[in-house]
């Protein structure tokens, strides 16, 4: 899969699109999701053109890759979720209904969260 430079991701990265940011460090950009699926929803992402994991793990710098990790548990301690628990969670392609072609974490948390994921009450 080509990275497709005008992806919403890359254009909230650009400032084109504005986010509920609660996180950005030189490598990583961290926002509440539009539509959360859990009481807390964060996107993690690089701010480098990836498309997903593989292409993450056999091009990112390892300054990239250590700052991605590291964020996700920032933000994880950040939003309150890491006492009762959390998920994070990356879907990769096509067969995994990846919407959006750069490489995205979702943080879910703030309920007890079972062995699936269910809409959030609104």
């Amino acid at each position: 899969m080509a990275y497709d430079k005008d992806n919403i991701f890359a254009r909230i990265l650009r400032g084109e699109i504005p986010c509920d940011k609660v996180h950005e460090d030189e490598h990583t950009l961290a926002f509440r999701d539009i539509n959360p699926q859990t009481p807390v929803h964060v996107l993690v992402i690089p701010k480098g053109a990836y498309t997903g994991m593989d292409d993450f793990a056999a091009n990112a710098s390892k300054a990239e890759i250590v700052a991605f990790v590291r964020a996700i548990g920032l933000v994880a301690r950040q939003m309150g979720v890491v006492e009762d628990g959390y998920r994070f969670l990356a879907n990769n392609g096509a067969d995994a209904n990846q919407e959006v072609p750069h490489l995205h974490v979702h943080i879910f948390g703030g309920k007890g969260l079972g062995r699936m994921i269910k809409p959030a009450d609104k």
